[in-house]
């Protein structure tokens, strides 16, 4: 574990982790400042381009509510709240902004559904111009904040917002790195190019990721919902896309394979560094209700942070992740607050930092 500030030091000698959590404090009730903290959460909350239920941008904001309510011993890394974990404040602007750009989206995604009537181009036109201009300046300064965090040697994580929050810190990696993998959780596969038009749309993640070519490997574990482009893509990238696909998955469990045998399969194709990009669709619809784009047949909570766990034991380095698409409902903030808190514990563990 890294040396300790005094003043973090005295912060952890004081604190009392069996404690009542405390909603002044920052996440998880915890007392570190972000300067103080090895891990440091940057709150996305935007949600402009979604294209089935709006309302993830909340999701920071709820996740943050909710996890001062956890419980901070972790079964496989007992006390990593020690390492320092705070969340960047959530920005007011970037709320102000999502609300006002989500209408005028809504509606241009409303005109396309309705067969694009000609005499109304130059208008839509410069609709989708301006939010696309936003989200390129949003991506830009997502990557900039990351790239302060990771100057400093803190461990980064993005909590979203819809999926194409991120962009800007796996950017920011790229920078950082030379050769590193993606682990994508997700239901969908997430590469369409510029989907309704939208360079940066939450559905078009992992297709604008894959320009980046420090990322060497794309392993998509849990697609279930996809098109044949998307489809097409990844048969056509074999050497960069491995999808583990959740009727695969299913299929043999119910043939007498077990999950851990699975997981080593998906471990044994990362490389050493890994990012994750954990969609929280990933998950069965019951442990996230009110997410964006909801499919149903996906994994559980405990298959996905046993994965996590594989890939700490083997020895590879969880450089960061994401955690996006994360509903306003109770159920969904307090599933996702403790995949939050868990998934530090295991990035943590397998830097080296715990």
């Amino acid at each position: 574990m890294n040396e300790f500030s005094d003043s973090k030091a005295e912060k952890i000698s004081k604190f009392d982790p069996d404690g009542v959590g405390n909603t002044n404090a920052n996440v998880f009730g915890l007392p570190f400042t972000v300067a103080e903290a090895d891990v440091v959460i940057i709150p996305v909350p935007w949600d402009v381009t979604v294209s089935n239920m709006e309302g993830t941008s909340g999701g920071p904001e709820n996740i943050f509510r909710q996890s001062a309510q956890i419980d901070l011993h972790d079964e496989f890394v007992p006390e990593p709240w020690k390492a320092g974990i705070a969340m960047e404040k959530i920005s007011e602007r970037m709320i102000r902004r999502n609300k006002s750009l989500r209408p005028m989206a809504e509606k241009y995604i409303h005109w396309l559904e309705q067969d694009e009537s000609p005499e109304d181009l130059t208008e839509f036109n410069q609709i989708r111009e301006e939010i696309n201009r936003a989200c390129e300046e949003l991506c830009e300064q997502i990557k900039s904040r990351s790239l302060c965090c990771l100057d400093q040697n803190k461990l980064t994580v993005v909590l979203g917002g819809d999926h194409s929050t991120p962009l800007g810190l796996m950017m920011a990696m790229a920078e950082k790195h030379k050769n590193f993998g993606v682990l994508q959780i997700d239901a969908h596969a997430d590469l369409r190019p510029a989907y309704q038009g939208f360079t940066h749309s939450h559905a078009s993640v992992m297709y604008n990721a894959m320009q980046l070519p420090q990322i060497s490997r794309f392993v998509q574990v849990g697609l279930r919902d996809f098109c044949s482009q998307e489809l097409q893509i990844i048969e056509q990238n074999p050497e960069r896309m491995k999808p583990f696909f959740a009727r695969d998955i299913h299929r043999r469990l119910f043939e007498g394979d077990n999950w851990k045998n699975i997981c080593m399969d998906i471990v044994n194709e990362l490389p050493d560094k890994v990012y994750i990009s954990f969609d929280i669709d990933g998950l069965d619809l019951a442990e996230c209700p009110g997410t964006g784009t909801p499919v149903p047949g996906g994994l559980t909570y405990n298959q996905v942070l046993y994965l996590f766990e594989q890939i700490a034991l083997s020895g590879k380095t969880i450089m960061g992740f994401d955690l996006v698409e994360t509903g306003t409902g109770h159920l969904d903030g307090i599933i996702a607050c403790r995949i939050l808190y868990k998934t530090i514990a295991i990035m943590l563990k397998s830097n080296g930092r715990v």
